[in-house]
């Protein structure tokens, strides 16, 4: 149910609502991400207008796949970020939101050098900021590889990653045996962006042969032998996995949130990833996918642990170890049935 919630339209209403002064002061912005590569980002200022100067922080939002800028989840998370003094920019992926027009090659999981380019363009326009990630599902996924990446601008802080993607054939195969209308709302959602990809880029190879399968697996199939250069289906799957040896190259400090009745990201595979001493993983009972709601009017318990772990990273205070209740982060208090924080 948890999963389902932040979808209904009285929790989107709400979630824009709190989010007024967010949307009000967001400018688009097109970041140059290297390669040629434009994604589209939306900055809104907690104090105004700011200038290369400024010792700000950053607070770097990224949606999952098939969500965009101006998902509920995100816009939630940006609201509190800015209420709690961080600037907020929300970032699209490539061929997400309003954005597929931007760059001509179809999107994937692997494109991860363009977010770390994003991380860099963000760098260089705010030169003495302080940047802090967060995502969710396969925005929570990325935002762990680029904090991993060497690639990646040392003016990050740190990272916290809401139900990532961990283990990608394993979400798939969860997909795949899971409730139907999960399986629909993907392919319902990724046929409309890919069927808009080809209206913004008219000589692409026609989709529609593929779109008709409405298969997940067929459909991400078919992508990968067409429009990259791995070698299989399962090739491309490892690619963006963070299980394995992945995370043990973590630069800064991350947190994980992940509920056990996750519906798409098996709690079981917080096992297989990397120990590092960067690492945190926050596991409770109920939450389900990106849910985590505790009331329809406030702000998620993951809104709450965000601003509270970036709060943390700031002071450089670590994490308790061993606790597994009340863990406190600059002004906000955090207490949920079922929580257990695993240091990796």
């Amino acid at each position: 149910m948890q999963t389902l919630v932040g979808n209904l339209p009285p929790v989107q209403w709400l979630a824009r609502r709190r989010g007024a002064a967010l949307l009000a002061k967001a400018q688009q912005w097109l970041l140059d991400c290297g390669d040629g590569v434009r994604l589209q980002g939306f900055l809104s200022l907690a104090r105004g207008p700011a200038i290369a100067t400024d010792r700000s922080r950053i607070a770097l939002v990224l949606h999952g796949w098939e969500g965009s800028a101006d998902s509920c989840y995100v816009i939630s998370a940006g609201a509190e970020l800015l209420a709690r003094g961080y600037d907020v920019l929300r970032l699209n992926l490539r061929d997400h939101g309003a954005s597929h027009h931007l760059n001509r090659d179809i999107f994937h999981s692997c494109r991860l050098g363009e977010v770390v380019g994003a991380t860099r363009a963000v760098a260089e326009r705010f030169p003495l900021a302080q940047i802090f990630l967060t995502g969710f599902s396969l925005g929570g996924n990325f935002m762990l590889r680029v904090a991993a990446d060497p690639r990646a601008p040392q003016a990050i802080v740190g990272t916290v990653a809401i139900s990532p993607v961990l283990d990608p054939p394993a979400t798939l195969a969860a997909l795949e045996r899971g409730w139907f209308l999960y399986r629909r709302y993907f392919v319902r959602r990724w046929s409309r962006s890919l069927r808009r990809k080809r209206r913004a880029w008219p000589d692409l190879p026609d989709l529609e042969p593929l779109l008709r399968t409405k298969d997940l697996r067929a459909m991400t199939a078919g992508l990968v032998r067409q429009f990259t250069d791995f070698a299989s289906l399962d090739a491309y799957l490892d690619g963006y996995a963070i299980t394995g040896a992945r995370l043990a190259t973590l630069r800064f400090p991350a947190t994980v949130l992940l509920a056990e009745d996750d519906p798409m990201i098996p709690a079981a595979d917080l096992a297989r990833l990397a120990p590092s001493p960067h690492l945190t993983v926050v596991r409770t009972r109920h939450g389900g996918h990106c849910g985590f709601v505790e009331q329809l009017n406030r702000p998620s318990f993951a809104d709450r642990l965000i601003v509270a772990h970036f709060d943390r990273f700031e002071a450089k205070t670590p994490a308790d170890p061993g606790g597994h209740r009340g863990i406190a982060g600059g002004n906000v208090e955090l207490d949920r049935p079922g929580l257990e924080i695993i240091r990796r």
